[in-house]
C-alpha cells in the first residue's frame, strides 16, 4: 500500500489542497470561509448549479429510457454479429469526450447533416447536450443490467406465468426487483459521469450551458477567479462523494443479494412478430444513435478528399494554432498514453493486490481514495499541478511526465476495479502450498498470481490505455504548446473559426475515434469464458 498512497499523496490531494487553499486563503493568511455563502448566493452560480443538476437527471432518465430495451435484446436474444455489436455499442464510452462533442456538432451544428438537409440546428442547445450524453453512456446501461440480466434464471419468471401472472405482471413482480439494484446501480453511474460534464458542454453548450466542471475552468483559465473556483470545486466534490457513496452500496447490495446462472444459457433466438420488432428496433435505435454521429465525423473529415488530413502535416495552416503540426499530437498522445498506462498498472496493481489480501477499516478507506479522482474535477487536478508542482523536488512543470501522471490518477480506478474481484477469486491455499514448498513471496506472485491474473492485467492495460487517451480536463492546463495531445489539438482547432480548422479538427477526432475504437476490439478478445475463468 506504500507505493499507491504516497502516489496518491503527491500527486492527487497536494494539488487538489493547494488550488482549494490558494482559493480560499485571504491576503492577511486566514481563511475566506464566508467566500462560501457569498459565492453560493450569486445568482449566476445558482444557474449553474440547477443547471448541472437537472441536467444529469434528465439525461440518466432518457438514457435508461432509451438504453434498457437494448440491455434486454443483448441479455436475452441471441442473434448474429451480436459480439461485434457489443463492441461496437461500447465504442462511444471509451472516446473522449472532446470526440463525442465533436461528432454531434458534425450532425446537429452549423453547416452539419440536420442544417444542410432539414435547415435544423441543435447545437448550443439542451438537446443537443442531452443526445450526446445518451451517446456517450449508452453503454453503461447495456454492460451494467444487460450484464446481470443476462444470468437472472429465466424460470422464475416463467413459475409466475405459469401460477397466472400476466407477462408484464411477472415482470414486474420477479424479473424487476432482481434488476433494481443494477438499474440504480447504472443510472448512478450516468448520473456521476454527466454531473461531471465538461468536454460535451464545452463543445455543444455555448456560452448559455455550463456545468460546475465547465464552470471551475472558466474561472480557473478566463478570470483567473480561483475563490469561486475553489468553493464550486468543495461543492462539486461534496455532491460526487455522496453519489459514489450511494453507488457503492448499490453495488455491494447487487453483488451479493441475487444467485445467478450462467449467461449462454439464458439467450435464444427472438420468437413471434414482437420479439422481431424489439430487435429490430433496437438496432435502429443503435444505428441513429451511435453509428450516425459518429459516421457524419468520418464523413465530414474527408470533405474535399485527403485535403483536412493533409493539412495536418503543415504546421501554418492552422493558422498560428500549434507550434507544430498538428498531426504530431498523435504520437504525443501515444507516448503519454503508453507511460500513464504504465504507471496506472504498477500503481493500480499494487492497490489491487493490498485490498484482496487485507480487510478492515483502513482497507476500506484506501479503496475510497483510489476511487476520489473520479469524483475531483480535473480541471482542478490540472491547475493544482501547475501551481503545487513548481518548486523543487517537485518542479515538472517543464517535465514530460506531467501529463502522464495526470491521465494516470484517471487510469487507477479501472485498473483497480478490474484486477480486484480476479485477485480476491485466487485460491489462498495455492499461495500457501507454494510458500510451504520454499517459493519467496515474490515467486509466488510470479508463479501462482500472475499467470491467473494475466488476462486481467491486458484489459486493465486497456482500458487504461483507452482513458488515459481521451483525458482532456487536466491535460489541456498542463500538455505545452510543442507537445498537444490528441483532444487538447482538437479542442484548440474547434476554438478557432474557419474552414480549415474545422475540418481539422473532425480529421483529428476521426484518428482519436480509430485509435480508441482499435483498443477497444483488442478489449473484446479477452473476455471471461463461460467457466468464469480467465
Amino acid at each position: 500500500m506504500v507505493l499507491p498512497v504516497v502516489f496518491f499523496a503527491v500527486f492527487f490531494a497536494y494539488p487538489v489542497a493547494a488550488i482549494v487553499g490558494r482559493g480560499l486563503r485571504a491576503d492577511d493568511g486566514g481563511w475566506r470561509f464566508g467566500r462560501l455563502g457569498e459565492v453560493l448566493g450569486r445568482p449566476d452560480i445558482l444557474d449553474v448549479l440547477w443547471f448541472t443538476t437537472w441536467q444529469a437527471l434528465a439525461s440518466t432518465a432518457l438514457t435508461l429510457l432509451i438504453a434498457l430495451p437494448g440491455a434486454y435484446v443483448f441479455a436475452r436474444f441471441d442473434f448474429p454479429g451480436k459480439a461485434l455489436l457489443r463492441a461496437v455499442v461500447t465504442v462511444p464510452f471509451v472516446l473522449p469526450t472532446v470526440v463525442v462533442g465533436t461528432a454531434f456538432l458534425a450532425l446537429l451544428g452549423r453547416g452539419g447533416l440536420l442544417d444542410e438537409r432539414w435547415g435544423v440546428r441543435l447545437d448550443t442547445t439542451v438537446w443537443a447536450i442531452l443526445l450526446a450524453h445518451v451517446f456517450f453512456n449508452y453503454a453503461v446501461v447495456v454492460r451494467t443490467v444487460g450484464g446481470l440480466w443476462s444470468q437472472l434464471d429465466p424460470r422464475q419468471e416463467e413459475a409466475a406465468r405459469v401460477l397466472g401472472a400476466s407477462r408484464l405482471g411477472a415482470w414486474r413482480r420477479v424479473t424487476l426487483p432482481a434488476l433494481g439494484p443494477a438499474v440504480a446501480a447504472a443510472a448512478l453511474m450516468v448520473f456521476l459521469f454527466t454531473y461531471t460534464s465538461f468536454g460535451i458542454v464545452q463543445i455543444l453548450g455555448g456560452p448559455a450551458y455550463r456545468t460546475l466542471e465547465a464552470e471551475v475552468y472558466r474561472q480557473t483559465a478566463q478570470l483567473l477567479d480561483l475563490p469561486t473556483a475553489a468553493v464550486l470545486t468543495l461543492v462539486q466534490f461534496a455532491a460526487v462523494g455522496a453519489i459514489l457513496a450511494v453507488h457503492a452500496w448499490t453495488v455491494r447490495k447487487r453483488e451479493t443479494a441475487l444467485r445467478l446462472v450462467d449467461a449462454g444459457s439464458t439467450a435464444r433466438r427472438p420468437r413471434g412478430a414482437g420479439q422481431w420488432a424489439l430487435l429490430g428496433a433496437v438496432l435502429v435505435t443503435i444505428v441513429l444513435l451511435l453509428l450516425l454521429p459518429l459516421g457524419v465525423l468520418v464523413e465530414r473529415s474527408f470533405d474535399g478528399g485527403l485535403g483536412y488530413y493533409r493539412a495536418l502535416q503543415d504546421v501554418d495552416a492552422a493558422g498560428g494554432t500549434f507550434l507544430v503540426p498538428p498531426l504530431e499530437a498523435v504520437g504525443n498522445s501515444l507516448e503519454y498514453a503508453v507511460a500513464a498506462t504504465g504507471i496506472a498498472l504498477l500503481v493500480g496493481g499494487l492497490a489491487a493486490a493490498a485490498l484482496a489480501r487485507r480487510a478492515g477499516r483502513l482497507v476500506r478507506g484506501f479503496d475510497a481514495l483510489l476511487m476520489l479522482p473520479l469524483g475531483v474535477s480535473a480541471v482542478t487536478v490540472g491547475f493544482g499541478f501547475l501551481i503545487a508542482l513548481d518548486e523543487p523536488p517537485l518542479d515538472l512543470r517543464s517535465s514530460w511526465i506531467l501529463v502522464p501522471l495526470a491521465q494516470a490518477l484517471v487510469g487507477v480506478p479501472f485498473v483497480v476495479r478490474t484486477m480486484l474481484p480476479v485477485l480476491r477469486a485466487v485460491d489462498v491455499r495455492l499461495r500457501e502450498a507454494a510458500a510451504v514448498l520454499g517459493a519467496s513471496p515474490w515467486r509466488v506472485w510470479r508463479e501462482v498470481d500472475l499467470p491467473l491474473v494475466g488476462r486481467a492485467l491486458a484489459v486493465a492495460a486497456g482500458f487504461a490505455f483507452a482513458v488515459s487517451l481521451g483525458e482532456f480536463g487536466a491535460t489541456v492546463f498542463i500538455a505545452r504548446p510543442d507537445n498537444p495531445t490528441l483532444p487538447v489539438a482538437v479542442a484548440r482547432l474547434l476554438g478557432r473559426p474557419g474552414e480549415l480548422n474545422y475540418g481539422q479538427a473532425m480529421a483529428l477526432s476521426t484518428i482519436l475515434m480509430v485509435v480508441c475504437a482499435v483498443a477497444l476490439l483488442l478489449l473484446e478478445r479477452i473476455r471471461v469464458n463461460r467457466s468464469g475463468e480467465f
